[in-house]
This record gives structure tokens, sequence and C-alpha cells, in this order.
């Protein structure tokens, strides 16, 4: 069941404090030191996520802007720019697409258009995606085949924001099958909102539902994610730009667990409920965090952040 899928990842994902190494960049020079008495004096560029087992993702910058994502089993996420805001985002590589955890077999590549309106706000995303699958051997051959094409999808997200505070208050999705020689239509939707504290997001629902001759119909899968307890110190992800990180949110249906990269503090408790009845008590996560000198958070859900100097 798609519940159980949401649980399992966020178990895998939030579940022990790991330790890692002082490291350096792609460069050679050296990062933020981890311990007490370390730190980095001065601007900083987030590099790398990592635990103790993997590098979650590996940001690299051309100047002062990121252009590349190296995120675990060595997937790719290119960022391209008109002038100083993302234009264009290309994903080669795979993702837990099925909600169980682990990354899918299945190899994932899609493209984004990001299109502003006024004040600069991002107001839709549009993205193709193709997945590719190798088929199994057919004997007496014993290797799979070369990877080839299980299905085409588009999409198409609206951004809108609340008028009084200028915040992201919802994203709307239409998708759709690709199939050439076939008349293109959106058959499902989801409708994402999002509630502040503050600044900080304090609460996301995501409905998914089916729909048809351009009507949502009723949603079949309904989660809640709480985030509370925020500190009031820097987290990383706000120097990364709000483009990827709402891009980072819709590669998945499950990525909404992460919507607190949106916030300028962090959360010490995440929750996840399951709003479609019978409704199950929310199952919750905490966290202590480590902080450096300037008051960024360096370590959390088990990820340490490494930053290195601009």
């Amino acid at each position: 069941m798609k519940q159980l899928f949401y649980f399992i990842l966020l178990i895998a994902g939030l579940s022990s404090i790991h330790s890692c190494k002082d490291m350096l960049d792609e460069d050679g020079d050296p990062l933020l030191d981890l311990n007490e008495t370390g730190g980095l004096i001065g601007p900083r560029a987030l590099y790398r996520e990592i635990t103790d087992k993997d590098t979650l993702a590996e940001y690299h910058y051309s100047g002062l802007l990121v252009t590349k994502v190296i995120t675990d089993s060595a997937s790719i996420i290119n960022i391209a720019y008109s002038g100083d805001k993302v234009s264009q985002i290309n994903f080669n590589g795979f993702l837990d697409l099925d909600g169980n955890g682990k990354l899918d077999k299945d190899s994932v590549s899609y493209s984004q258009l990001f299109t502003y309106g006024p004040n600069n706000k991002l107001v839709t995303i549009s993205e193709n995606r193709s997945v590719f699958r190798r088929p199994p051997p057919v004997p007496p051959a014993t290797n799979p085949g070369p990877q080839t094409l299980l299905r085409k999808t588009k999409a198409l997200y609206d951004l809108k924001y609340n008028a009084s505070t200028a915040k992201l208050d919802s994203i709307i999705m239409r998708n759709g099958p690709d199939v050439s020689g076939t008349p293109f239509a959106f058959i499902s939707y989801s409708k994402t909102g999002y509630t502040y504290l503050g600044d900080n997001v304090s609460r996301v629902v995501r409905n998914y539902g089916p729909m048809a001759g351009g009507v949502f119909g009723r949603p079949i899968t309904r989660f809640a994610y709480d985030f509370v307890n925020y500190d009031t110190e820097i987290s990383p992800f706000t120097l990364l730009p709000s483009a990827y990180k709402i891009s980072r949110l819709l590669s998945t249906e499950i990525n909404d667990k992460e919507s607190h990269i949106l916030s300028p503090n962090n959360p010490k408790k995440v929750s996840v409920t399951d709003l479609i009845p019978p409704i199950p008590s929310p199952i919750n996560w905490t966290t202590n965090y480590n902080y450096d000198r300037q008051t960024y958070m360096t370590k959390g859900f088990g990820v340490n952040y490494i930053y290195k100097p601009f």
C-alpha cells in the first residue's frame, strides 16, 4: 500500500544520527570542520549532505550559482539560468518512485522548464519525464538487454502565492501519459497546500486523485506533513535557490517530507499522517541539531551538512 511506502521511506530517512569525517571540496580546499572547535567564518556555500555511509547530495558551482548536483547512485542534476533565475533543470539517474526507501532500478530522465511572473515569482513548471527499464534476458542470453523506454509523461505545476504575505500558498499538478500517436490529456492531479508559522513551513497537505476532461475527481490519497519545534538558527538550505528546492520536492510523490527545506530555520520534530479514513495517529520523528559558530546547522536527522567558503 502507498501508505506503507511513505512510512518506510520516512523511517529510512529520519532514523539515526551519524558521524562523518572532515573533507575537501572538488578543488582540494578544506571544508568546514564539524568538531566543536572548528567552523567557517565568512561567506559560504553548501557543499555536501552526507551520512556515515553515503553522500546524499554534492553541490557544484559556477561563481555563486549552483549549476550541478550529484546525488546518491551518481545521479546528475544540471541547473541552467537566465540571469540569476533558474530557467531549466535536467535530471538523469535513479529515484525512489514507489516510496519503499530504496532507489528504483528503473532509470529516470526529466527536464523542467521554469516560468516567472510579476515580482520574479516562479509561477509554472512544465516537465517532460521518461522512465527506462532493462528487459529480462531472453534465453540463451544471461544478461539483461539495454535500457528501453518504459513510459513517458508530461506534467504541469501551477504555483500560487498568498496575496498578503507573498509566501508560497499552493502547488497544483496535472499529469498525463505521453504516448506517440495518441492525443495528450491530463489524467491525474495533486493539490499541495502550505501553512506557515512565521516564515517557517509548519504543515503541508497533499491530495492526489484522477481527473478527466479538466475536472478534478475525488482524492484517493491524502497525506499531511507537520514540521514543529523550529529552532532560531540558520538552515543549510537557505544557501540554495528556491526554484531548485521546489524542483527537489516535486521529483517524487513522497518528497513532501522534505518541505522544511523551504524554511529559514530547522524543525526538531517531523510528523506524517495519512488523512484518508480510517485516520491513524501521526508518526513522529525528533532530532537535536549541531551548529557552527555562525549558527548554521551542521547535523540533524542523520545527515551532516558540509560547507565550503565562497
